[in-house]
């Protein structure tokens, strides 16, 4: 048997989770400021740059609206990964008695491999574990809490399964003992409605980059209302970002994260209620044509733009290589790489085997309902050829 060929120029790219194509808007707001307002922020003495630090301070009030902060408690970063870095080690590096560190068991690598760097350096880290849903369980968050705690760090909507984490819950219980509270909400800014104030976190990290801004831009929320937090740079320099991201600062990129947020916050409804419905075309068509198959995650309390599918009995890395016109992941873009299964499916409890035939599909503001027909037959057909060829090496 022969998978079916396919035209050539066609391609789907449902890997939205892990990159998202900057919006031709958003090119458009960013390109003044490579060629003719291209002056440096922090050059405060003529046009040029007082052209750069109005624009950078308007992409500042965007954020700052759109999580419901105040503009002194948004620091420009290059992205997420860097927001980890600084929140985590910029709290535990001014930690006195306090050395208890609190994450989850399937937070994003930016996240655990900080933690694992603050264990070497004396800290206590608990890593608490989820249930078969990926959901935390509240109880367990409780107990786990000490008079020695100082920051929970627990990722808002999880990057391989959607899920969304109680983290207001949390908050409110770990304010009651004076703990932090960080999350990491790379797949949730510019997606779904996030305040900070109703989520009660202390600070929180995000990524232009995942919704439809550029690469190399991002940002951290870092409360200043009482009591003010105070981080350990990871940089120093010439004291940019209230003396917390010493750099130039990337100002194309920082209006392109402004104008990108903005453009979703003004599409959100109408574009979670059109990937709702596209997701559950997607998963019903999927769990008809291929039975054995099963979507990951908890069913209702997750967003409606990340399907965790495992298909026994197919090896996930002979799919994705055989899925050469449709763009999907193994997991993590940031591990997809490895051949190991996912971190993320093997916390909910499911075995090495089925991990290593499950996909992640992520669908976006390009996605449209060709392309999901498109990506059921070729992924069906593709199932169906590589389940054939199983079998017959194995009764051969």
């Amino acid at each position: 048997m022969e998978i079916m060929s396919h035209p050539e120029a066609k391609r789907v790219y449902l890997d939205y989770p892990a990159t998202t194509p900057v919006d031709p808007r958003v090119v458009d707001a960013m390109l003044p400021f490579f060629t003719e307002c291209y002056g440096n922020a922090a050059s405060t003495s003529h046009d040029w740059g007082w052209e750069a630090e109005r624009a950078v301070e308007d992409a500042r009030s965007i954020v700052a609206e759109a999580l419901h902060a105040r503009e002194s408690e948004i620091i420009f970063t290059s992205g997420a990964t860097e927001s980890n870095n600084l929140a985590l080690k910029g709290v535990a590096q001014r930690a006195t008695e306090r050395r208890h560190l609190v994450t989850v068991t399937t937070e994003h690598s930016s996240v655990l491999e900080v933690m694992r760097q603050l264990e070497r350096d004396g800290f206590e880290v608990t890593y608490l574990p989820v249930q078969p849903d990926g959901l935390l369980d509240l109880e367990r968050v409780r107990e786990t809490i000490s008079h020695r705690t100082l920051l929970i760090s627990v990722m808002l909507v999880n990057n391989e399964i959607g899920v969304i984490q109680p983290v207001a819950d949390i908050a409110q219980m770990a304010h009651e003992h004076g703990i932090l509270v960080h999350t990491d909400a790379t797949q949730a800014v510019g997606k779904i409605p996030v305040d900070v104030r109703a989520l009660k976190v202390d600070l929180l990290s995000f990524s232009a980059h995942k919704f439809y801004g550029p690469k190399g831009t991002g940002g951290l929320y870092l409360q200043q209302t009482s009591p003010k937090i105070r981080l350990k740079p990871l940089f120093q320099g010439g004291g940019q970002e209230y003396g917390l991201r010493s750099g130039t600062l990337n100002v194309p990129g920082i209006v392109g994260l402004g104008k990108a947020l903005e453009l979703c916050l003004a599409e959100m409804a109408a574009e979670q209620k059109r990937l709702q419905e596209l997701r559950h075309y997607l998963e019903e068509n999927i769990l008809k044509r291929i039975p054995d198959a099963w979507v990951n995650g908890h069913p209702h309390q997750r967003v409606p733009y990340i399907v965790s599918l495992t298909i026994p009995g197919v090896a996930g890395e002979a799919l994705l290589l055989s899925l050469k016109q449709v763009a999907v992941s193994a997991g993590s873009a940031c591990a997809s790489g490895g051949v190991e299964p996912s971190h993320v499916l093997r916390a909910l409890g499911v075995g090495d085997s089925a991990a290593r035939s499950s996909l992640r599909l992520g669908l976006g503001r390009f996605t449209t309902r060709e392309d999901i027909d498109f990506a059921l037959d070729y992924l069906t057909e593709t199932v169906q050829f590589l389940s054939k060829s199983t079998t017959t090496l194995s009764t051969g």
